[in-house]
């Protein structure tokens, strides 16, 4: 086979190495494109990365829904009727809508963002005290730092027991000191902590400084009865957040009475609007990266093209000895072309492993930390593999022009001496 004669890559090596400062010019337009290409690529998937960490524990197809206030008279009821849930809803709705994987009930002590005076041994902390099933675990998950979360052990004896915050570690406890098997006191009722957690540095839904003691205690140790402050919603991956969040203020506004074209009474905030979006910003970001950079790759393979043009018109009597020896138009442009591709192939190689190193300091800089969204800023094996075959074409491509050059040359005219 050609590709494998020896005395083909002899010469290409040769051909290349008469001049060598301009040979490593002409890569230079490849290897700074092919950096430019790796870094925007590498950068965009450490910006989506950095963001898949930011928002990891939450899931991003939740949903979380609340009752307010209406804002349209309907069978008798005034506007302004507040709409009060019931621990029931919970069950009617996961029961009407198999689309749902986790419903997690959800009760607040005093009004939505309410401060509860925590204490312990003349120590206090304003914290949030939310009623909660372990489910709720799944939909935003806790990072503990001692102890475990609420278990179902827990609500099916009301157990007096809760999960702090950092924060509120830090206002009521020493230092060092062991938390969990203390007890702490909400509105004159002791809890014994069992587990201690930290924020995920992602969306904060409940605060640093909060407290989850078990539902079922929270309805007898603080009087709610069957009252529900809110849900939180995870909603299976093959189905659209906004078909449940419908399909759920359907069954609601039916039983509380609600107008159907009420759009204040039943609250509701959907978590997959804002994981959609951030997906699209990344892709249309490393789409727009794969564009700039493709195009500067192009800027390099022509400047490629260019030298190999001067160098056909250099070799134009080498070009007709060989023409004259016998050497087909076919075997002088598979040379040219060759070359094209060795000098383009290798300057890409070259530029990628200086981009890589690049990627791996930045990295070892920022991929570590918690406050900027830039984790693994490497190029996927999909992406360089895409990228490397459309330099190669791309060097083929311009590469055909220096070579129709070269057998155009007439080997008489190429020997006349001038």
């Amino acid at each position: 086979m050609w590709l494998f004669d020896k005395d083909l890559w002899i010469e290409i090596f040769h051909t290349l190495g008469k001049n060598m400062f301009r040979t490593f010019l002409t890569m230079l337009g490849v290897i700074f494109a092919m950096i430019i290409l790796v870094l925007l690529l590498g950068s965009a998937n450490g910006m989506s990365n950095g963001f898949d960490k930011v928002f990891a524990g939450t899931a991003s197809n939740s949903l979380f829904v609340w009752g307010q206030r209406t804002s349209e008279p309907y069978k008798g009821f005034e506007r302004g009727r507040r709409i009060r849930y019931k621990i029931e809803d919970a069950e009617i709705i996961k029961k009407q809508i198999p689309e749902i994987e986790v419903l997690a009930p959800r009760i607040e002590l005093g009004n939505h963002r309410g401060i509860v005076s925590v204490y312990r041994n003349g120590r206090t902390s304003g914290s949030a005290v939310y009623g909660d099933f372990p489910e709720i675990d799944n939909i935003t998950k806790k990072k503990l730092v001692a102890g475990r979360f609420l278990n179902n052990t827990d609500i099916d004896n009301s157990k007096k027991v809760c999960v702090i915050g950092e924060e509120t570690y830090k206002l009521l406890f020493d230092k060092g000191e062991t938390a969990v098997g203390k007890d702490i006191r909400i509105n004159g009722i002791f809890f014994t902590v069992v587990g201690i957690f930290k924020p995920n540095n992602n969306i904060n839904i409940d605060g640093e400084n909060a407290v989850f003691i078990p539902f079922t205690t929270f309805q007898k140790a603080f009087n709610s009865g069957d009252r529900m402050g809110w849900m939180a919603i995870a909603v299976e991956p093959t189905t659209e957040v906004k078909t449940v969040e419908k399909k759920i203020k359907d069954i609601l506004k039916n039983k509380y009475d609600i107008h159907p074209d009420d759009e204040r009474a039943i609250g509701s905030f959907d978590m997959s609007e804002i994981f959609n979006g951030i997906t699209a910003f990344t892709n249309v970001l490393k789409g727009f990266s794969f564009f700039v950079g493709i195009f500067t790759l192009l800027a390099g393979v022509i400047a490629i093209s260019n030298i190999l043009l001067i160098t056909v018109k250099e070799r134009t009597k080498e070009i007709g000895i060989r023409r004259a020896l016998g050497a087909t138009p076919k075997v002088v442009k598979r040379q040219i072309v060759v070359e094209a591709i060795v000098l383009t192939a290798f300057a890409g190689l070259i530029g990628f492993s200086i981009s890589v190193g690049i990627l791996a300091v930045l990295n070892s800089l920022w991929g570590s930390g918690d406050d900027f969204p830039f984790v693994n800023p490497m190029v996927s094996i999909p992406q360089f593999t895409i990228s490397f075959l459309l330099m190669v074409t791309l060097s083929v491509l311009i590469g055909l022009l220096p070579a129709n050059r070269a057998i155009k040359v007439k080997p008489i005219e190429a020997l006349r001496e001038e």
